[in-house]
């Protein structure tokens, strides 16, 4: 058990000496590493990572990003990558599921969506980033009051904040719907061409 411990660390970039330190001698970074090597110990196809760049500098997230690329490439890994970080999403992600409130409103191929955002909430999350090649003047304001999740309303969840809303969103949620470059949408104004 002992050489499988020395072994993960050292694949994670610790020296296996480093073994019988305390959790609170490691650095933030080096804590997310050795979350990686607990969660390598397994043998898994599939790991959950949720906001595992959180609270680390820069230059740290870029060190824990690339070593979960290359932990990806080496084991045929699959993540599920959980962040708000909508740099680290298109230079991570292969696939990117948008969310409001619980419910997925669009779910495309990361260039797709980089580039051709759909669903009003996507489009309005990429305007805000900051961009050198964006023709986008301003970033898209959103108006209305966030609902709580445990109040949601009843139809479309982002009926209350969306320029598009009708009263079909107001009464029901819409269902995801293929479009014809791959990618997926649940809004009624793109299902009925008002978008």
């Amino acid at each position: 058990m002992d050489e499988k411990i020395d072994e993960l660390l050292e694949s994670v970039g610790i020296s296996a000496s480093s073994s019988d330190r305390y959790p609170h001698e490691f650095s933030g970074g080096q804590r997310q590493r050795i979350s990686l090597a607990r969660a390598l110990s397994v043998e898994p196809d599939f790991i959950v990572a949720d906001e595992p760049l959180s609270a680390l500098d820069v230059s740290v997230q870029a060190q824990v990003l690339n070593l979960m690329m290359d932990k990806q490439e080496e084991r045929n890994l699959s993540y599920l990558f959980i962040t708000h970080d909508l740099a680290v999403v298109e230079h991570f992600a292969t696939r990117v599921a948008v969310m409001y409130l619980g419910r997925v409103c669009e779910l495309a191929p990361t260039r797709t969506l980089f580039s051709a955002p759909k669903h009003p909430y996507t489009r309005a999350l990429l305007s805000a980033i900051p961009r050198l090649d964006s023709n986008i003047a301003q970033p898209i304001r959103l108006i209305g009051e966030v609902p709580t999740p445990t109040e949601k309303p009843i139809g479309c969840v982002f009926q209350a904040r969306c320029p598009y809303a009708n009263q079909r969103c107001y009464e029901q949620s819409p269902a995801m719907v293929l479009q014809s470059d791959g990618s997926s949408v649940a809004c009624h104004a793109i299902e009925e061409r008002r978008l």
